[in-house]
C-alpha cells in the first residue's frame, strides 16, 4: 500500500515540475492550491516539520534541540546513514543521523517516520558563504488517523525526554564569541565553546573567609529565587563587579562561580562584536544558567563612542567602492558604545533569559564609567585584593595540607607589612622537587616576602628622591625667575632715570 502511494506521488511531483516551467505564475497560483488539496485526499499521511530556527531568525529552536537529542539517542542505531562526533577524554564516538536520512520509530503501536533534512537555496547572491541560509529541519510523518495522537501523546513524550538526555549528559560549556564576519546568515556561528572543565572551587579559592561566605550565600540566594524576582518584577539576573590587582583571582572566582552553579560561561570580547546590533544578537544567544563574562572592561573598548579615522590620500578614491567600504569598516572597528552596553546588561532585551550572572572584571575601578556599575547593573561589587593571612592559611592548606607551623607567625607579620598577590604566594608555596617539604617551601615564601618588601622600599626611595629633586628644581628655577625679575625692575628703574634727564 505504501508502495502504491508513493508511486503515485512520485509521479504527480514530476507532472509538477513540468507544469511548472510552462505555465504562468498566477495561473499556477490557482492550480497548486486545488493540487494539494487532491493530493490530501489521496496521500494518507501527516507531515510536520520542525526547523532548526525560528522565522525571525534569532535563536535556535528548543523542540528542534530536544528532537535531535532523542533521535541521536533512541533512533540512531536503526540509521543507515550517520554521523560520527568523537567526546573528548573518550574513545568512542556519539553517533547521530545524516543530512536526507529516515528512521522509524514506534511508540504505543504507532509508526511514526522521521526524516533529518536540509534545503539550500537555488540561487545564492555573489557575496555569499558556503552555508549561507541552509536551512536544516526534522519531518515527521504519520497516518493521519493518529494525527491527534502523535501532536497531543508522542511529541510530548520526544520533547520531555529530550529534555532528560540534555540533564543526564550535559556538560559545562565556556563559549566565546567570533567576529561578526565570520556570522554566516542562516547557519550562523555566533559563540564557538569547548567542555569546560576547570578545579576552581569555593573551597580551593584563595580569599578571605568571611568575603567567601558572604558570596557563596548571595550566589545560593540568586539560585532559588526565581519566584522572588517574578513578585517583585524583575528580571532573574545578577550583576557582579570583580575588581583588584592582576593575580588576585578574578578568574578562579568566575571558575568557582560556575562550578557551584553548572552555569555555562560565555565570555564575551566586546571587540569582536562589530556593533551594539550584534552585541543584542550575541545575548539572544546565549542560555540561562549561564554567566556572561566581559574581563578587563576598563581596557576592552572606548566605550565613549567616539571613533578617530586616519585621513587618508588622494589614492583611496581610485579604489573599489566595495573593497574601500570593507577597509573601512575594518579600521573602523568596533562601534559597541556604552550605551549599547547598558541596555546589553539592564535593557528590554536582557530580560530574553533567565538565570543569569552578569560579570565584569577590571584592573582599575577607577576609571569605570559610573553608569556602568551602579547597582541594579553591578549589584554587588567585590574586591579582590593582595594577600592576608586568611588568605594564606588557604593556599598553605591546598598546596601543603598545613593548618599551622611555626613559621606561620613571621609570615602573618610580613603580610601585614608587605603587599603580595595570592598567585605569587601560591607559586613560592608550591614544591618545585620531591625535596621541598612543607619547611622549605614557607622559607621560600618567606625570602619572597622579603625581597618583595626591598623592592617596596627601594621603590618609596626612589619616589622620594624624584619628589625632593623636583623639589629642588622647582626652588631653583624659582630663585631664578626672581633673578630675573628683580634684573627686569632694574632696569626698568634705569631706564626711567635715562628719560627723565
Amino acid at each position: 500500500m505504501m508502495g502504491d502511494v508513493s508511486m503515485v506521488f512520485a509521479a504527480g511531483m514530476f507532472i509538477w515540475a513540468i507544469f511548472g516551467q510552462w505555465f504562468q505564475h498566477q495561473f499556477r497560483g490557482h492550480v497548486e492550491m486545488y493540487a494539494y488539496k487532491l493530493i490530501g485526499y489521496v496521500y494518507p499521511y501527516v507531515q510536520i516539520n520542525f526547523h532548526e530556527y525560528h522565522a525571525e531568525y534569532f535563536e535556535r529552536s528548543k523542540a528542534y534541540a530536544a528532537i535531535e537529542r532523542y533521535l541521536s539517542t533512541n533512533s540512531s542505531n536503526r540509521a543507515k546513514r550517520l554521523k560520527a562526533n568523537v567526546v573528548k577524554d573518550s574513545e568512542s564516538v556519539v553517533l547521530s543521523m545524516d543530512d536526507h536520512e529516515e528512521v522509524t520509530d514506534e511508540f504505543n503501536g504507532v509508526k511514526i517516520w522521521w526524516t533529518s533534512s536540509k534545503t539550500i537555496p537555488q540561487m545564492r547572491s555573489f557575496f555569499s558563504f558556503r552555508d549561507d541560509d541552509e536551512r536544516r529541519f526534522y519531518r515527521l510523518t504519520c497516518h493521519r488517523k493518529h494525527r491527534d495522537f502523535v501532536t497531543n501523546v508522542y511529541l510530548k513524550h520526544v520533547l520531555d525526554e529530550g529534555k532528560a538526555i540534555a540533564i543526564r549528559t550535559r556538560q559545562r560549556k565556556l563559549y566565546t564569541n567570533n567576529k561578526s564576519a565570520d556570522w554566516r546568515g542562516y547557519k550562523k556561528t555566533i559563540w564557538s565553546h569547548i567542555v569546560f572543565e576547570h578545579p576552581s572551587t569555593f573551597d580551593t579559592l584563595a580569599m578571605d573567609p568571611k568575603k567567601k561566605k558572604d558570596v557563596l550565600e548571595d550566589l545560593m540566594m540568586f539560585s532559588k529565587s526565581k519566584d522572588y524576582y517574578k513578585k517583585v518584577g524583575k528580571s532573574w539576573k545578577r550583576g557582579y563587579l570583580l575588581y583588584g590587582p592582576p593575580g588576585t583571582g578574578k578568574s578562579s572566582m568566575i571558575a568557582a562561580m560556575s562550578n557551584l552553579l553548572e552555569y555555562d560561561i560565555y565570555d564575551l570580547e566586546l571587540a569582536s562584536a562589530s556593533d551594539n546590533t550584534d552585541l543584542r544578537k550575541l545575548l539572544i544567544e546565549t542560555s540561562s544558567k549561564s554567566i556572561i563574562v566581559i574581563e578587563d572592561i576598563d581596557c576592552s573598548l572606548d566605550l565613549t563612542g567616539q571613533r578617530k579615522e586616519k585621513k587618508e590620500g588622494d589614492k583611496e578614491d581610485e579604489k573599489d567602492p566595495v573593497k574601500k567600504m570593507e577597509e573601512e569598516k575594518k579600521k573602523k572597528g568596533s562601534e559597541v558604545t556604552l550605551s549599547g552596553l547598558l541596555n546589553f546588561i539592564d535593557g528590554l532585551w536582557s530580560a530574553c533569559g533567565s538565570e543569569r550572572l552578569i560579570v565584569f572584571t577590571t584592573n582599575h575601578l577607577e576609571k569605570l564609567d559610573p553608569a556602568l556599575i551602579r547597582r541594579g547593573r553591578m549589584d554587588k561589587h567585590i574586591e579582590m585584593s593582595y594577600c592576608c593571612f586568611e588568605t594564606f592559611k588557604v593556599l598553605a592548606k591546598n598546596y601543603l595540607d598545613l593548618e599551622s607551623h611555626e613559621l606561620f607567625e613571621t609570615i602573618d607579620r610580613m603580610l601585614g607589612e608587605t603587599k603580595m598577590t595570592p598567585a605569587d604566594v601560591a607559586e613560592n608555596l608550591m614544591p618545585k622537587s620531591y625535596e621541598d617539604d612543607a619547611g622549605v617551601c614557607l622559607k621560600k615564601l618567606i625570602m619572597s616576602l622579603e625581597d618583595e618588601n626591598e623592592k617596596e622600599a627601594a621603590r618609596l626611595k626612589a619616589l622620594e628622591d624624584d619628589k625632593i629633586k623636583a623639589s629642588e628644581e622647582e626652588g631653583k628655577k624659582k630663585k631664578e625667575d626672581d633673578v630675573k625679575l628683580a634684573n627686569n625692575v632694574i632696569d626698568a628703574k634705569e631706564n626711567d632715570v635715562t628719560t627723565n634727564k
